[in-house]
């Protein structure tokens, strides 16, 4: 009997914070699987994503964005974290978002090529350049970056097309049998799902810096008899003060976190749904 040969590997999308990362990872695997918004640190964690096309199986980690500390010419936030995600990596999605190379673009660009991993450079947002000729001297500078295979000028936000860049990244899948089911497209728990949901709406709520103290947790998930689904959920913040700015003037603010909130989990998971939280 022979056994088709499958290949599969892992790919890591890392960038600074906002540049379009897990706009790429939503648009490559067709679903919203990492929150984005235009606000600072909205990814959090590692997200995994899932693409599975006939023998090859892709599996992207849309990893937090980044934060330097330029005195120390480093990445300050989960070093060793990002180092174990970059080292089992067959392929580097290096994302941008500017036409000049930057002091923080070549710190990360030295930390990663230490691995002397391929790397696909994404030159992102070029919708709002009128004249894409600007581009040229960034995309001839990055040709002769070591290990860059790839230099993409696209705006992620309005194409839906992955083609182009689906067909090079496939070329560096190894000989390996699938990790996930042909039906996974993440890793993510429904818990976790859930508590992106929450957290998503308290981004697009609150200020620009206060999101990234935040963390959602849900406590309780159950069903009743009549399938009707119960969530607890748990926000957690540093202080008092961030506690009333998450509640509002009368409970206003939370109340209409929570009501979007639940709105969204009822498309979701498609089942009447009674939510509370709670800020802690």
């Amino acid at each position: 009997m022979n056994i088709k040969q499958e290949y599969c590997g892992y790919i890591s999308i890392v960038g600074k914070s906002n540049v379009g990362k897990s706009t790429l990872l939503n648009k490559i695997i067709g679903k919203t699987i990492s929150i984005s918004s235009k606000k600072k640190y909205t990814t959090q964690n590692n997200i995994i994503g899932i693409k599975t096309q006939n023998i090859y199986q892709t599996i992207y980690i849309d990893t937090p964005g980044m934060i330097i500390d330029q005195k120390k010419q480093s990445i300050i936030s989960e070093q060793e974290k990002f180092y174990k995600t970059i080292k089992i990596s067959e392929l580097i999605i290096f994302i941008i978002d500017t036409i000049f190379w930057t002091q923080d673009n070549q710190i990360i660009l030295d930390k990663i090529q230490q691995y002397n991993i391929p790397i696909i450079i994404i030159i992102n947002k070029i919708d709002r350049i009128n004249n894409k000729m600007i581009l040229l001297p960034l995309i001839k500078f990055l040709k002769n970056k070591k290990n860059i295979i790839e230099i993409i000028p696209i705006s992620i936000k309005k194409t839906n097309h992955m083609n182009f860049l689906n067909n090079i990244i496939i070329k560096y899948l190894p000989k390996q049998q699938h990790i996930y089911p042909r039906s996974y497209v993440t890793t993510n728990t429904q818990s976790f799902t859930l508590s992106e949901i929450i957290r998503k709406q308290l981004i697009l709520f609150l200020g620009d810096e206060l999101p990234a103290l935040i963390t959602v947790h849900i406590e309780s998930l159950k069903i009743n008899q009549n399938k009707d689904v119960r969530i607890i959920a748990i926000i957690k913040v540093k202080n008092s003060r961030h506690k009333k700015i998450v509640i509002g003037h009368h409970g206003e603010k939370i109340k209409k976190i929570s009501m979007i909130s639940r709105q969204k989990i009822i498309n979701e998971i498609c089942a009447k749904t009674h939510l509370f939280i709670w800020v802690k």
